[in-house]
């Protein structure tokens, strides 16, 4: 695995204990910089440096918003001139972090709506997320669901505890 070294602003260091947002910018700093020496490995030369070993020409940066447990992240992704730029940190159309996703399926499979979900990472993550997206998050879990319903229950013993309550309210006259 590769080592990458990353310079942090002062600015962003003090912003992160002062600011409601400073997690969410020292991520974003770090991420764009991650994505720059991805890069830079990738084509093997440094900006504007002339070299035998380089594979391919930059071409500037694309704007890209990533949905995060933190807040939402504008990152700058490089583009190469051949296309070919790929990255380890999220997949190709990747829109939201994937532990983001897992959160709003559970959420749903522990039976919140799909309507309080998009409520609540709205207020919780400043990310609206339409009930109709949140549903086809939710379609990838049928494969899961559906082999778990139709799993064999032969040859096995199952305990289980049955529990029974009965409260009653009582008045009593002293």
């Amino acid at each position: 695995m590769a080592q990458y070294q990353i310079t942090l602003d002062s600015e962003i260091l003090q912003h992160i204990f002062t600011g409601d947002d400073g997690i969410a910018k020292l991520m974003e700093q770090v991420l764009n910089q991650v994505l720059n020496a991805q890069v830079t490995e990738q084509i093997q030369a440094e900006p504007y440096e002339r070299t035998e070993e380089r594979r391919a020409y930059r071409n500037g940066f694309r704007p890209r918003t990533m949905n995060t447990r933190v807040g939402a992240l504008e990152l700058q992704v490089p583009r190469l001139r051949s296309g070919q730029f790929s990255t380890q940190l999220f997949e190709r159309y990747q829109r939201s972090e994937q532990a983001l996703v897992l959160a709003l399926m559970e959420m749903v499979v522990n039976g919140v709506s799909t309507r309080k979900v998009r409520r609540i990472t709205e207020e919780l993550c400043g990310v609206d997320f339409s009930k109709s997206t949140v549903s086809e998050l939710c379609k990838q879990l049928d494969p899961a669901v559906n082999a778990w319903n139709e799993r064999p229950i032969k040859g096995g013993t199952y305990p289980f505890v049955l529990v029974d309550g009965l409260q009653i309210k009582v008045r009593m006259d002293s």
